[in-house]
C-alpha cells in the first residue's frame, strides 16, 4: 500500500507531498503506523539550508510516535519491554553508528561517529520512508526502539519531542548540583525541558530567560522560580537582577538553549567564576560572536562544555524520569497546534515565527 509523505525538496522550496512504495520489512525491522511527529527548530533550520550534508529531498520528522504495524523477529523493545503489534513507541533517532571506529570504542561518543545516520535529517527520501512526517515509518535492524509504558502516551512524548531528550541531556551534561543556581538562555522546546529536569535534578532555583510570554508562563509551570522577556529588558537589566538573586555571584550553571549567537557573551558574563556553562541550542551555525578569552573564560575559570543531539541512554533515562514525575512535566501541554500531511509548510512558518510552542505532525488528520 502506498505512503504518503511530505518532502522536503531543497533549501527554501515549498513542502511537496509525494507517494512512496511501502517497504519490504525485513527481519529485525519495525513497521510503524505515524501517530505523530513534531515540527522541530532544526526542521526550521533545515529548510534554511543552515546544517551542511543534508541529502535533498528528505522526509523530515526525526522524533516520532508511532503504533507498531510489523515487526518480524522483534519480541522485546531495547530495554526488554514485550513489543507486540499495535504498541505505541519511540525510537532513537541516530541509526548505523558503527561501534567499530576511535568515537565509538574509545571516546565513547557514538553521535560523533562518522558512520552516524539520522531519521528525518540524512536519509534521503528516495531512501524510504525514513522520517515521521508520512503515513509509515520503516524503522530498519538495529534502531533502538521504546514501548511507552509507565502512563504516558504520545501526546506527553512528542509534546516535549526532541526539546525533551535534549533538554534532559543539556541538563545531564551540566552536572547540576543539589542547591544550584540554574540559568537557561531560551524557552522554546529544549529550553522549557532543561528548566524542567533541572528543577528534577536538585537545583535550588531554575531561572529562564526567553520570549514570548506564553512560554515564560509555561517554564514557571515545569519547574523555573523566575524569568525574564528577552524583548523587554535589557542585558544590564537581567545582569543586575540575577546578580541579585545569587548573592552577586552569578549562576552556578548556565544552559544555552536559543540558538542565536548573542547569547554566548551575555552567558559567559553571567555565569558565576567556577561555574559551567553548557551549549546546546547551536545544532545548526546559527553564526559567529565575540568574546574576550581572558575576561570571559580564563580568569573566570568556567568550564565550558557543547552538548551535540542525545544518546540512547539520554532517551531511555528521561523517558523513565518522566514517566515517574509525570505530572510535574506536562509537556503535553507545549503543543499549540496540530497539523496534516499538507500543512507541513504552513506548520514551519508558524514555528519560525514562534506562533506555536510545538507544531505536531498527525499524518492521519
Amino acid at each position: 500500500m502506498p505512503i504518503r509523505a511530505s518532502v522536503m525538496t531543497a533549501p527554501h522550496a515549498p513542502m511537496e507531498t509525494w507517494t512512496l512504495d511501502d517497504p519490504v520489512v525485513e527481519p529485525g525491522g519495525v513497521l510503524l503506523e505515524t501517530v505523530a511527529s513534531e515540527v522541530c527548530g532544526t526542521d526550521v533550520h533545515l529548510l534554511h539550508g543552515r546544517l551542511a550534508g543534508v541529502p535533498f529531498p528528505i522526509i523530515p520528522g526525526h522524533v516520532s510516535v508511532g503504533r507498531v504495524l510489523e515487526a518480524p523477529g522483534v519480541e522485546r523493545d531495547a530495554l526488554g519491554e514485550p513489543l507486540a503489534e499495535g504498541d505505541v513507541v519511540t525510537f532513537l533517532d541516530v541509526h548505523e553508528v558503527c561501534n567499530a571506529c576511535w568515537h565509538c570504542l574509545v571516546a565513547r561518543q557514538p553521535n560523533r561517529c562518522p558512520s552516524r545516520k539520522v531519521y528525518g535529517i540524512t536519509y534521503s527520501a528516495h531512501d524510504g520512508p525514513f522520517g515521521g512526517w508520512a503515513e509509515r515509518i520503516y524503522l530498519q535492524p538495529g534502531v533502538r526502539v521504546l514501548k511507552l509504558t509507565g502512563g504516558l502516551d504520545a501526546d506527553d512524548v512528542i509534546g516535549g519531542g526532541c526539546g525533551l531528550f535534549t533538554g534532559f541531556a543539556a541538563a545531564d551534561r551540566a552536572g547540576i548540583r543539589m542547591g544550584d543556581t540554574v540559568l537557561v538562555q531560551g524557552s522554546g522546546p529544549v529550553g522549557l525541558s532543561a528548566a524542567a529536569f533541572a528543577s528534577l535534578s536538585g537545583a535550588a532555583r531554575v531561572l529562564v530567560i526567553g520570549a514570548p510570554d506564553a512560554r515564560l508562563a509555561l517554564s514557571r509551570e515545569l519547574g523555573a522560580d523566575a524569568s525574564w522577556d528577552v524583548t523587554r529588558t535589557t542585558e544590564d537589566e537581567r545582569r543586575e537582577e540575577i546578580l541579585a538573586l545569587t548573592g552577586g555571584r552569578g549562576p552556578d550553571v548556565v544552559i544555552e538553549a536559543a540558538g542565536h549567537p548573542s547569547t554566548i557573551g551575555e552567558a559567559l558574563r553571567l555565569v558565576r567564576d567556577g561555574g559551567t556553562y553548557v551549549v546546546v541550542g547551536h545544532y545548526t551555525d546559527a553564526g559567529e560572536t565575540a568574546i574576550n578569552p581572558h575576561t570571559d573564560i580564563n580568569r573566570k575559570h568556567v568550564d565550558i562544555r557543547g552538548q551535540w543531539g542525545t544518546d540512547f541512554h539520554h532517551l531511555a533515562r528521561a523517558l523513565t524520569l518522566f514517566a515517574r514525575h509525570r505530572d510535574r512535566l506536562p509537556f503535553r501541554k507545549l503543543i499549540g497546534e496540530r497539523y496534516g500531511l499538507e500543512e507541513t509548510g504552513r506548520a514551519l512558518e508558524d514555528v519560525a515565527a514562534l506562533r506555536v510552542t510545538k507544531a505536531i505532525i498527525e499524518p492521519g488528520r
